[in-house]
């Protein structure tokens, strides 16, 4: 069968529209200051002492503690987030049942409060003074002010993140593809190993960047719920924050510049994936006939598959 030709709209080349060209430019600009400009500051404050004094912070011992506490939140946090995210997308995506809207503002719920009322919620339902504060004490059972407390509110902040990646795949998707993968006899597991996931991998990939990088970076709501104890409950941002309050601003620095290099992969990886999305689509249009979605919308008015 002849694959239909696409045919796309006449546009001036960027070079040639001044007005275009002036205003890519003026947004290029602004987002590599506003990019590159702090990257440059973190690691001129972290250097300005030499190499030797910032590797010297970073092995300094409440600075490894962070580090690991931090590296041992997002250990659980992401496979956490990462299985609750897919079967929940799966469960919305795949399936028609009542309240599904309201799910779903359930489950996006901490991307529209403020970190520390998280925090503080956590505080009044576990604390000792809280709901079931009380009942916990009397079975010695202390989820406030230690390593626990920061990996539960962590999860809660960063639950929504792959979820709202693989949702929206999943529900353009459909679910035709797993139901020839039934007919012809495969299981679910099969069915989901086979076809859901690599239908979703890219998706997937970029929303547990997105929940690792915000699991490392969360402040407010760990803020709340660690006490902030030293060698204790600092993670990363806490010992930032520990050590520009006692004037060490060299040091912070340092911490930070984990954080940024944190950053910049993530943005790397964003950049990676959307490379990556855009081939499997031309490819799937190269042998089904379909356009991708972007050249989709450059096809004629009246003119379709």
């Amino acid at each position: 069968m002849t694959q239909p030709a696409l045919h796309v709209h006449g546009r001036r080349p960027i070079h040639r529209n001044p007005l275009r060209l002036a205003s890519v430019l003026i947004g290029g600009g602004c987002s590599a200051a506003l990019i590159l400009l702090p990257f440059y500051a973190v690691f001129r404050f972290a250097l300005r002492d030499g190499w030797t004094a910032y590797l010297g912070y970073l092995v300094e011992p409440s600075t490894l503690h962070s580090i690991k506490l931090s590296l041992t939140t997002v250990a659980i946090t992401v496979p956490v987030c990462t299985a609750f995210g897919i079967c929940a997308a799966w469960a919305i995506a795949k399936f028609d049942f009542p309240g599904r809207k309201l799910l779903i503002s359930l489950i996006e719920l901490p991307l529209s409060i403020s970190p520390i009322v998280i925090g503080a919620a956590y505080l009044f339902v576990f604390g000792r003074e809280g709901l079931l504060g009380p009942w916990l004490l009397t079975y010695d059972l202390r989820l406030v002010f230690n390593a626990t407390a920061i990996v539960l509110v962590t999860i809660m902040v960063t639950l929504p993140y792959i979820f709202r990646e693989v949702l929206p795949l999943m529900q353009i998707q459909g679910n035709d593809e797993e139901q020839v993968a039934i007919t012809l006899g495969a299981g679910p597991l099969t069915t989901f190993w086979r076809v859901t996931l690599p239908n979703i991998k890219w998706a997937l990939l970029y929303g547990i960047t997105l929940c690792l990088a915000r699991g490392l970076g969360e402040y407010g709501s760990v803020a709340v719920v660690s006490g902030a104890i030293r060698n204790r409950t600092n993670t990363m941002p806490l010992q930032i924050d520990l050590l520009f309050n006692d004037f060490v601003q060299t040091g912070a620095f340092a911490v930070a510049s984990i954080l940024t290099s944190v950053a910049v992969v993530t943005l790397l990886v964003k950049i990676g994936v959307e490379a990556a999305s855009r081939r499997q689509q031309k490819t799937a249009a190269h042998f089904t006939g379909v356009p991708s979605p972007r050249d989709r919308d450059l096809l004629l008015p009246g003119e379709g598959i």
